[in-house]
């Protein structure tokens, strides 16, 4: 099973992006996602940006996991 976690883009330097979720940041590429912009929400698995979101799609997937990680 592949998990890809939505995180919002919050530093851009060339192909390489700081993305942060609920106070996690991780750095990550945008090789596969070329025009993302600072404040994007967008879909990170295994270190790359997979696809943008918008951000009632982003806030909804990001709740999603919350309620599935207090499940646990």
């Amino acid at each position: 099973m592949c998990v890809a976690i939505p995180m919002q883009v919050s530093r851009i330097d060339g192909q390489r992006a700081v993305v942060t979720c609920q106070g996690v940041s991780r750095e990550t590429s945008l090789m596969l996602v070329a025009d993302a912009r600072v404040g994007d929400w967008v879909l990170i698995h295994a270190g790359y940006a997979i696809q943008k979101l918008d951000d009632a799609e982003a806030r909804k997937r990001v709740e999603l996991f919350t309620e599935m990680l207090a499940q646990t």
